[in-house]
């Protein structure tokens, strides 16, 4: 019998996702453990299957579309069923929300949102949801997805001649164009900008926000507020530890290699376990302590920042820790980290230093009671023993949540973390 199928729950902290793509196609039959869509959650690309066979019938969200958890996304069932009422359903419940089931969520169908405008000069661009089309008075009409990927790219909307409904530039519109192929591109001559007498407020472009960053904003600001945060920050000569490093690069091929921040994670987890208030987390009765550190290493990728967990760096070895970095770092950029790869740190690293950052605070993830922001190290003047010595000189700032970490805790936990560094043979003692 003909159903609706719901948006499911593909991750912990998932309120709403964006179909990236439909796999199958309408009409097409599928079974069970086949993938029917790709959607973009708060925080990778995830596959969504069907759990049983069945033909999709009807797509009510097409790419580019989001939809909250217990909305239709499409209508399933068998080959030629009438599908009518489901229809009717779907649009006269269009404010309701039905509990999700294990696999999927409600009903709900939400109004497409209204059309946005890229004011630039003619002819003017329209993003719009995936299910209308069309064009009027010298506008395109643009996916929010194929507008994301033109910008991106420096693909010029005027050159494309859209496959989708009307005329529609949709995804594959651009990338054709991008590929330098296929009816849907044309060649363009590089960019200039030229001088301009025009005056007014700038031309500005709105695109949809990513489940990515609206769920890192929500994060942060539940963060920032009610969180008693303070910061301390000390100074680390890493003279020693880059000799480590260069000496383990020495004995090792070029793939297995380790930076200075798979030192940190390590150097940061073993301190960690020998401050068991810094490993821990507050909970509305209690404080939580966690016998291991997982370290959740922050990452940039085009949508804001993920951090992938290092699980039990504590007793990993450098080795074991730069390959676990280097593959969820992969894993990140191209949005396939499962749910247990970045949710569950006991503590966070974020490092700038490549990015030429001396020091900066970071914002405490919760429920974790601390991160560590680190800047990079530097050739530094000091004075050691009356004279005057050049060190490379690492700054790094700890965010702590007061009610976990007390001032002289988090002092503590950053001597040793400090003394390690310096004297990496204190790891042994």
């Amino acid at each position: 019998m003909a159903e609706k199928f719901l948006m499911p729950k593909l991750s912990p902290t998932m309120e709403e996702g964006q179909i990236s793509r439909w796999v199958k196609n309408e009409g097409d039959n599928y079974e069970s453990g086949e993938t029917l869509a790709e959607v973009d959650t708060d925080k990778a690309t995830m596959e969504m299957t069907a759990l049983s066979d069945g033909t999709l019938l009807k797509i009510l969200k097409g790419a580019g579309d989001t939809a909250l958890l217990g909305e239709a996304i499409a209508i399933i069932g068998k080959a030629g069923e009438d599908i009518s009422a489901l229809l009717s359903e779907v649009s006269a419940n269009g404010s309701a929300k039905s509990e999700p089931p294990a696999s999927a969520g409600g009903e709900k169908v939400v109004p497409e949102e209204p059309k946005q405008e890229f004011k630039a000069a003619a002819p003017e661009v329209v993003t719009a949801p995936a299910n209308s089309g069309g064009s009027d008075g010298g506008r395109l009409i643009v996916s929010p997805i194929a507008a994301r990927m033109a910008a991106e790219n420096g693909v010029d909307l005027k050159s494309i001649s859209g496959s989708g409904p009307n005329g529609r530039i949709i995804k594959r519109d651009i990338e054709a164009a991008m590929d330098g192929g296929g009816a849907a591109s044309k060649a363009q001559p590089a960019r200039t900008f030229v001088p301009s007498t025009v005056v007014g407020a700038s031309a500005f472009t709105d695109e949809p926000t990513s489940k990515m960053r609206q769920i890192i904003a929500s994060r942060l600001t539940e963060s920032i507020g009610p969180i008693p945060t303070f910061y301390l920050t000390t100074e680390i000569e890493m003279d020693n530890a880059l000799e480590l490093r260069k000496a383990l690069n020495a004995s090792v091929s070029e793939d297995q290699k380790i930076s200075v921040n798979d030192i940190i994670v390590k150097v940061a987890a073993m301190s960690l376990v020998k401050h068991p208030f810094v490993n821990a987390s507050y909970q509305d009765k209690s404080i939580r302590f966690y016998e291991q550190a997982d370290i959740g290493v922050a990452v940039a990728i085009d949508e804001g920042l993920i951090t992938p967990v290092i699980r039990g760096a504590n007793v990993k070895g450098f080795l074991e820790i730069a390959a676990e970095v280097k593959d969820l770092a992969a894993k990140a950029k191209a949005k396939k980290l499962q749910p247990e790869e970045y949710t569950g740190a006991t503590f966070s690293i974020s490092n700038l230093g490549m990015f030429g950052i001396k020091e900066f605070t970071a914002i405490i993830n919760p429920p974790e009671a601390g991160i560590l922001a680190v800047g990079g190290a530097a050739p530094t003047a000091v004075v050691r023993n009356g004279e005057i010595v050049v060190r490379s000189i690492m700054n790094v700032t700890m965010s702590c949540d007061h009610r976990v970490i007390d001032g002289a805790t988090g002092a503590k936990f950053l001597q040793t973390f400090k003394q390690m560094l310096e004297q990496p043979a204190m790891m042994l003692a």
